[in-house]
């Protein structure tokens, strides 16, 4: 199957030494298997794709299989683990744990530049209080883990939410204090737009904060998480990418939303906005 695209570029855009990695999650990409997804990501000049880790090391031969030759590497890999490492039980968290190291080692194998997780979410209960021994004890599960990490070529990132999803993380300037505090190359944070909005009271200055430890950006429309450009001019994205390019950000902005129209319609024309928005930026 062959994808035209509405996008006038095939390439990712750049601006001085800064480059618009643009990147799709696997489930939001038309098509009805990976091969027809990666043409269609080709078509629209999308270099990255980001996956879900459920199952990702038995599909490692699959993955490294259907990108020999194409211009497209994994981008981050999407949760998938089991268990929260803040859980008050301990059982719970060697399951985070012994399922993120899985995540990780076939994250490395692929060329993925880390693994998204969220310490706990606000469903997930009985957890650890928010206290700084909490904190310290983040710091030392994620020592440990981004050791593992860094062992197999990749990163662990920490995902902030807003309110609504998360109690723990909710700013990207939080997440890089713990970043720096670990001091491990293994262990780096990320932005979303969509947590963004109702978090950051600046775009450009979220992702300064971050500046060195930031690995992955999500993005989505800002009224109702669907792609960008559906939700009208609420759609801007231009601060935030001005602080990118201050900070020289070379990973990938990778779309974490869903879709009210016509994917093979509106997605192309939510990439063109992006980069249209970069431009200005």
């Amino acid at each position: 199957m062959v994808f035209a695209s509405s996008c006038s570029q095939a390439q990712p855009v750049s601006s001085g030494n800064v480059t618009l990695n643009l990147s799709l999650q696997e489930g939001l990409t038309p098509g009805d298997n990976l091969q027809q997804k990666l043409d269609f990501m080709e078509a629209n000049g999308v270099v990255g794709i980001e996956l879900g880790g459920g199952n990702l090391s038995g599909r490692v031969g699959e993955i490294q299989q259907a990108l020999k030759g194409r211009n497209i590497k994994v981008s981050a890999i999407c949760a998938g683990f089991k268990g929260f490492i803040l859980s008050e039980n301990p059982e719970i968290r060697k399951q985070c744990m012994d399922t993120m190291k899985e995540i990780i080692a076939a994250a490395g194998e692929v060329g993925s530049t880390g693994v998204i997780i969220v310490p706990a979410f606000n469903n997930q209960v009985p957890v650890l209080p928010h206290t700084m021994e909490t904190r310290n004890f983040l710091c030392e599960q994620f020592t440990e883990m981004g050791n593992y990490a860094a062992e197999h070529g990749t990163t662990v990132i920490f995902e902030p939410l807003n309110r609504r999803e998360c109690f723990y993380l909710r700013q990207v300037a939080d997440a890089a204090s713990i970043c720096r505090d670990i001091n491990n190359k293994g262990v780096r944070c990320m932005g979303d737009f969509w947590h963004m909005t109702w978090e950051e009271t600046s775009d450009m200055g979220a992702f300064i904060s971050a500046g060195e430890y930031l690995q992955h950006v999500h993005v989505a429309s800002r009224k109702r998480r669907i792609m960008p450009g559906e939700d009208g001019e609420a759609d801007n994205y231009i601060d935030g990418f001005k602080g990118l390019k201050m900070i020289g950000y070379n990973k990938y902005v990778s779309f974490e939303c869903g879709c009210e129209g016509d994917r093979k319609v509106v997605l192309p024309a939510a990439l063109k906005l992006l980069r249209e928005q970069w431009e200005k930026a």
